[in-house]
């Protein structure tokens, strides 16, 4: 797992309702190996925490006054210079109220590594931060057919490392990742085992210094290689 040596996985939460926040963490603190080690109102504060608290996870409101959401998540997470340190960095979880908020297709390519609505229940949310914690994408169903829409409309983003790097099992890989499979769906998918299904999921990580499963969906999709349906 791509987390700090430490007991607890840590938590910071950004929210500009303190209700909210409070709610959050006492759901956190109460689950052994989790812990808040901070709160934010808006997205300066996030960054600042980010920086001085050095968290594993952030729970991040996509709107928020002044700097928002997304804003917030792409300083966080731009200011990465290479593989090891996109690994130990903060990861974000995005918090939206609605699955079809406009936000949600920016922030993705902003560097966050997973989306959940705030009405998920309480242990799927415990559950996701471990799971964006270990550095998997999480990508809820309606979230994530609301992100395909969007990859259709827009114009392809910035180059991308060539895809011709990649071996034919790995672009296989990469094209069920980009579906939002699982490494054990994959594995039953492509008939090879879980353990090799990890390894070209690294290697695909390396190949195209993608942080995280949420920013090879997102190359996957840009360079063309994966058309939505």
């Amino acid at each position: 797992m791509n987390i700090r040596d430490t007991v607890n996985i840590r938590v910071a939460i950004a929210d500009d309702h303190a209700l909210v926040r409070a709610g959050f963490r006492a759901l956190i603190d109460a689950e052994p190996g989790l812990e808040v080690v901070g709160e934010a109102a808006d997205g300066e504060e996030a960054i600042e925490l980010a920086r001085t608290a050095q968290p594993d996870v952030i729970l991040m409101d996509i709107r928020m006054p002044g700097t928002d959401g997304v804003a917030a998540t792409s300083h966080i997470t731009s200011h990465i210079t290479n593989q090891e340190a996109a690994q130990r960095s903060a990861r974000v979880l995005i918090l939206t109220t609605f699955d079809l908020d406009e936000y949600v297709y920016a922030a993705l390519r902003a560097g966050a590594s997973g989306f959940l609505l705030k009405d998920t229940p309480p242990a799927e949310l415990l559950a996701a931060i471990r799971i964006v914690a270990a550095g998997d994408a999480l990508l809820a169903p309606s979230v994530t057919r609301k992100l395909i829409r969007e990859f259709a409309r827009q114009s392809p983003a910035s180059p991308r490392p060539p895809l011709e790097v990649l071996t034919d099992r790995e672009q296989d890989v990469l094209a069920l990742v980009a579906r939002g499979l699982s490494n054990a769906e994959i594995a039953t998918e492509l008939f090879i085992t879980l353990a090799t299904v990890k390894t070209h999921v690294s290697r695909l990580l390396t190949k195209l210094t993608a942080r995280d499963r949420a920013q090879l969906i997102v190359i996957a999709y840009e360079s063309g290689f994966v058309t939505p349906a």
